[in-house]
């Protein structure tokens, strides 16, 4: 029963991975691709505008939702599960304790380290890849 466990721990660390993957680049391209699909020239009007404007934050809004429970699916399959809500972070005074009171959760490591290694990628692209805009 144990290994079952940690398979279905790790399937929810995967998952989370994925999620956040989705929720930092999958949204906006995919926003941004079916707003092109939508516009009819390239000087659009307002519409494909205004689908990116609203679509994507309440993509985002889901698909955070979605982390959120898998998040707490994996508190509960490990044992990691919260007792009780906590407030915040940015509901709290500065002149307070220092310590966030609340246990770091595997959601927070994933989003961490998903987005540590967006911007190893966007250095490697910059400094890499992509050429000089400036006239030689």
């Amino acid at each position: 029963m144990v290994a079952g466990r940690a398979l279905l721990a790790a399937l929810l660390i995967a998952l989370m991975a994925i999620g956040s993957v989705v929720l930092w680049l999958g949204i906006p391209i995919g926003w941004v691709y079916l707003a092109s699909r939508v516009a009819k020239s390239s000087q659009p009007s307002m519409g494909p505008y205004l689908l990116i404007l609203v679509g994507i934050p309440a993509s985002m809004v889901i698909v955070g939702k979605l982390l959120s429970r898998l998040n707490r699916t994996y508190g509960a399959v490990t044992g990691a599960a919260p007792a009780a809500r906590s407030r915040s972070a940015w509901m709290k005074s500065l002149r307070g304790e220092r310590d966030s009171g609340r246990p770091r959760t595997m959601l927070d490591v994933v989003m961490v380290w998903s987005v540590a290694l967006a911007l190893v990628c966007f250095a490697i692209w910059f400094f890499a890849f992509a050429g000089s805009s400036l006239p030689s």
